[in-house]
């Protein structure tokens, strides 16, 4: 994840100390932790040699790739039956589990739609061209694949409990799936991605999502202490995942369609507006894909940024999306992974297109004469960093509305609270399965989680941050050693479900 806005400062939380022993303090603590875990983050971010691609992002794009090839591009055969699936048409509310197909989807998209949506993808149009939102849809939709792997096993290997609830992800099925191929190191792998699992969950789906609200609250409404908005988010995300899964399963389903109107329905009336430009802008899409036209680096600038806001925006190969598809109710494990297949397509090749697509279509960008970069109307430079990704996305809403700031902070401020709702549940899960199963251990994460809202809104924590948002994606290094060891077994769950679907083995249940 990118870090597009400016953090508040830790006065907030320190009301008895002056803003400068609070800086000092704030300053030592980032020091001390980015001395001692600057090597991690460098790591997982490190570069190929001879480019600026992020060798995690080709770890994500690579796997993707395979799992397409493997299962021969399961999901387009399978898409119309992942969305009657989604619609309940197979489902029966007797199958083991605690939320619908359409609950567990809404559930994960919450976790994946945010602020990448609206401010990475600009800085992918702005910093590789149009074409960029090409390489990007590519990725998206290879990314599918790899989602329909991994929430299969999720499902697959989940424990149920007698209770009705269960427990699945990455952590399950790396333990139970390598000790049925009789397999070695599948118990350590479900460790690592564990602790990965929980400080991710702490960093990139926690404090960086309180942070990024209480920024934009603070473009709309004027500056007040993060502290403020700590607090409110911290009791609002702690009423709803006190309820569990089913608790949380309920509020995305509601508000998850309501983001995608919001924000989807505003970019789609300014790209309506503007119906004689839809050509054109796709052409510009095209010609900057193959060509490199008008944009640095040419090709290969477009490759990457499309590639890395895809990979970084729909999380398909991370695992985190496993954890919550293995709620669903369902006795046929690859029921879900069809679901999940809507993931990508939804966040990366819907929302993220909407968002590039207006960008292009109103002409915000320009390019500098001098460097041949692109750069927003007025001269402010779309780099990566800053708030320049989110200006131009402003830019481009503002272009046709005057009241786009309101819109996008609105979103914003939806988009962080599902996504720190569901990221709670990923990793309340990992510290279950580290801590054992019970109220206190779930209660203990749970009032930890709500506490780090606070500092998330108040401090500006930035190597913590980091080192959350590399743990994130090595939790994709753990997740996709296994898939590759695993895959196997998922395609025998898939040639026996299409079998039987085929011959009439299997009905609509409504």
């Amino acid at each position: 994840m990118l870090k597009f806005m400016k953090y508040s400062g830790i006065a907030a939380l320190l009301p008895l100390a002056n803003a400068a022993q609070a800086q000092s303090l704030e300053q030592a603590v980032n020091d001390v932790f980015a001395s001692s875990t600057g090597w991690f983050v460098s790591l997982i971010f490190a570069t190929l040699p001879g480019t600026n691609f992020p060798w995690i992002v080709m770890w994500l794009v690579v796997a993707a790739a395979v799992f397409s090839l493997y299962f021969a591009f399961v999901q387009f055969r399978n898409f119309r039956h992942a969305i009657a699936l989604v619609r309940g048409d197979y489902s029966d509310p007797n199958d083991a589990g605690e939320v619908s197909h359409f609950q567990a989807l809404a559930t994960a998209l919450s976790g994946t739609v945010g602020l990448g949506n609206i401010a990475g993808v600009a800085v992918a149009v702005g910093i590789g061209g149009a074409g960029a939102t090409f390489w990007m849809i590519l990725a998206g939709l290879l990314g599918m694949a790899t989602k329909f792997t991994e929430c299969t096993l999720g499902v697959k290997y989940r424990n149920e409990y007698e209770d009705g609830t269960v427990s699945g992800g990455p952590m399950y099925y790396l333990t139970k799936g390598f000790a049925e191929r009789g397999l070695p190191g599948g118990k350590i792998l479900a460790v690592l991605f564990a602790v990965f699992c929980i400080l991710g969950s702490f960093g990139g789906g926690n404090m960086f999502q309180a942070n990024q609200a209480h920024g934009a609250l603070v473009g709309v409404m004027g500056d007040f202490s993060g502290l403020i908005t700590g607090v409110v988010f911290a009791a609002v995300v702690f009423l709803v995942i006190a309820g569990g899964v089913q608790s949380i399963a309920r509020v995305t389903e509601k508000i998850v369609p309501f983001m995608a109107v919001l924000y989807v329905g505003t970019a789609l009336i300014i790209i309506l507006m503007n119906i004689d430009m839809i050509g054109w802008a796709f052409g510009q899409i095209f010609a900057g894909a193959f060509t490199g036209l008008g944009v640095a680096g040419g090709v290969v600038g477009a490759l990457i940024q499309g590639f890395k806001r895809a990979a970084f925006s729909n999380e398909a190969g991370v695992g985190s999306a496993a954890i919550a598809h293995s709620a669903v109710r369902t006795n046929e494990p690859i029921t879900e992974g069809f679901v999940s297949l809507l993931e990508p397509f939804i966040d990366t090749v819907v929302i993220c297109t909407m968002t590039a697509l207006v960008i292009i279509i109103t002409q915000q960008m320009i390019v500098d004469p001098t460097t041949g970069n692109y750069m927003i109307e007025g001269g402010k430079i779309a780099t990566v960093g800053g708030t320049s990704g989110v200006a131009l996305t402003q830019a481009a809403f503002g272009s046709a509305f005057g009241f786009a700031p309101t819109i996008l902070a609105i979103a914003v401020v939806l988009f962080a609270f599902s996504t720190m709702i569901s990221w709670s549940y990923y990793g309340l899960k990992a510290w279950t399965f580290l801590f054992g199963e019970g109220r206190t251990t779930e209660l203990v994460f749970k009032t930890l989680f709500c506490l780090l809202i606070i500092v998330g809104s108040a401090s500006s924590l930035g190597p913590v941050i980091d080192f959350s948002d590399a743990a994130l994606f090595a939790m994709a290094v753990v997740n996709i050693i296994g898939l590759y060891f695993l895959m196997p077994i998922v395609k025998r769950e898939l040639d026996s479900y299409v079998s039987r679907l085929k011959s009439g083995q299997i009905k609509k249940f409504n």
